[in-house]
């Protein structure tokens, strides 16, 4: 697909609703000029949208469009195996794994 990873985590927020662009910085744990850059090429690309919020004609909501839907449809739908090492584990250790990695 060509992207990023950070461009498809950005897509992934966006998807249960739209965003303004402080608050996806934070979903999408970066910074908000990375976020920025971010948002700018997925806007170039057609896959989001920037729209004023209803309730403050200040702060500008970010959208998924249509394409990046599809986008992230196509990643989700793409074989991604895990890796030998991790197949190796067993159950007690990737529980183990799951709940280290949800520490950090």
């Amino acid at each position: 697909m060509g992207m990023p990873f950070s461009r498809f985590r950005v897509l992934r927020r966006l998807l249960p609703g739209p965003l303004p662009l402080k608050e996806l910085a934070r979903v999408a744990s970066m910074d908000a000029p990375a976020t920025t850059v971010v948002v700018n090429d997925l806007e170039a690309r057609g896959l989001v949208s920037r729209e004023t919020a209803p309730d403050d004609r200040r702060r500008k909501l970010v959208t998924i469009t249509d394409a990046g839907r599809e986008v992230i449809a196509q990643a989700m739908a793409t074989p991604d195996p895990p890796p030998p090492t991790l197949t190796a584990l067993s159950a007690q250790q990737l529980r183990t794994l799951h709940d280290l990695l949800r520490l950090l």
